[in-house]
């Protein structure tokens, strides 16, 4: 059961960053309200295909909702669709996580249950923010804490795994980090204010493609032009950050965990930072959005790990 509880959360971790990946995805590609109403996609459990499945007045129905595009979109229209399948995906797994955690380890280290239990109210919580989202039309803001929410429960479930293997010894404890702790507190704050700040310019490019039109992607960054500069000098300084924790990590700890996860965590936020360059240089081509996002969420997720195994006591 044991073994079974670590790969469904193992499971849900890689499905929570994935739903993220196909969030940025939806809003990359102007997907965002492909399903006007909500849960239900233009009044159906399965979406249409073809024009030809909806009402004739469809476009008096849903028309306000579709922000103009009031002709019909298969591609965007499934494209959020799949992305509530994935979320309704991540849910029953965490469910399934829930049931084995209780089984498991309630009785010996409740903890864990805990986490795993406050883990899946979060993603129900999840499901009704993102009813909200579509009932305010994608209202600015509400996409942020929807990130948020989730960076929270990729956190919790983190820390429910690894408290699985520093109970049963696995983890061993390591001497001297307070240096390294401190470095890795002030680089996860950084790095969740890029987490905000860059659904902020997101917004703010949404509002730009809107003014300007799909055509003049150019003038979609300049009018974010500082907003830019601010996050890819934070970005920078992260490197630097992280840079500074591989060092010290290479110095004092090779050869245990803690120095693979900050070799991992330099090279994905290298990544990171290169895919912020395309961005920048390329005028936004959509694909890169939702990978650049992606790699800030697993940077965020492998600076949690990195906390956990140099602070034993928030795992304890």
């Amino acid at each position: 059961m044991v073994n079974l509880f670590r790969r469904f959360v193992l499971l849900t971790i890689v499905a929570v960053i994935g739903l993220i990946f196909v969030g940025g995805f939806v809003r990359a590609s102007g997907a965002g309200m492909g399903c006007p109403d909500w849960p239900k996609c233009f009044g159906m459990w399965v979406p249409p295909t073809s024009v030809d499945q909806l009402p004739f007045n469809y476009q008096e129905i849903f028309g306000a909702k579709l922000k103009g595009e009031v002709v019909f979109n298969a591609t965007k229209t499934w494209i959020e669709y799949i992305n509530r399948l994935l979320g309704v995906l991540v849910g029953f797994f965490i469910f399934l996580t829930v049931i084995f955690s209780y089984k498991a380890y309630y009785k010996t280290h409740s903890k864990i249950f805990y986490l795993s239990f406050f883990a899946f109210i979060l993603v129900l919580f999840e499901g009704w923010l993102g009813a909200k989202v579509v009932s305010s039309e994608l209202l600015p803001g509400m996409i942020t804490i929807h990130m948020l929410v989730s960076i929270v429960i990729l956190g919790l479930l983190v820390l429910a795994l690894l408290k699985t293997y520093f109970y049963e010894k696995l983890i061993p404890k390591l001497s001297s980090t307070s240096d390294l702790v401190f470095l890795i507190i002030i680089v996860l704050i950084l790095s969740l204010g890029q987490i905000v700040f860059g659904t902020q310019i997101r917004e703010g490019i949404d509002l730009a493609q809107r003014t300007f039109g799909d055509s003049n992607r150019d003038l979609w960054l300049l009018s974010v032009k500082g907003k830019v500069y601010f996050h890819t000098g934070i970005s920078l300084l992260i490197l630097v950050f992280h840079f500074l924790i591989f060092k010290k990590a290479f110095n004092n700890f090779k050869g245990e965990l803690l120095f693979d996860f900050s070799k991992g965590a330099l090279i994905v936020v290298l990544f990171s930072v290169i895919t912020g360059v395309v961005l920048n240089y390329l005028s936004l081509p959509a694909m890169v959005q939702p990978i650049h996002l992606t790699l800030g969420t697993i940077v965020l997720t492998l600076q949690f790990v990195l906390l956990f195994l140099t602070k034993p006591e928030i795992i304890n």
